[in-house]
């Protein structure tokens, strides 16, 4: 039974389920929409939330503390192109959100196996 234990499979091992993540993270930065599967929205959303209110933060803390918050960042990014975006571009846009920074619009069925596809998205403002 997996009562309250915390994150999704994804039928993958430990690292393959990290650079999976990682890298629809940093598409979602980069492109501000991908197309995915449900699961695996579902298990990045709130992490690609957690980033941009990191770097929310991070914008309104002092100097120390907004290095602090860059080397987080790029601890669970990896690259620095991604973590430039995120503090210069992507935070200041959602400066006045209190939440709710991604929305996922469903799509429908995949052809080859039907797995339910949706829209992952950075909310516009």
């Amino acid at each position: 039974m997996r009562h309250k234990v915390a994150g999704v499979k994804l039928g993958r091992s430990k690292d393959h389920r990290k650079a999976l993540r990682r890298n629809l993270i940093k598409e979602l930065f980069d492109h501000g929409r991908i197309q995915t599967t449900r699961a695996k929205a579902d298990a990045v959303r709130g992490q690609a939330e957690r980033l941009i209110t990191l770097a929310k933060r991070g914008l309104q803390a002092s100097e120390i503390q907004q290095v602090h918050a860059r080397r987080l960042a790029a601890a669970r990014l990896g690259d620095a192109a991604s973590v430039r975006k995120l503090f210069d571009e992507i935070a200041p846009r959602f400066e006045n959100r209190p939440g709710g920074y991604t929305r996922v619009v469903k799509l429908g069925p995949r052809l080859g196996d039907a797995a339910e596809m949706v829209l992952l998205e950075l909310v516009e403002e």
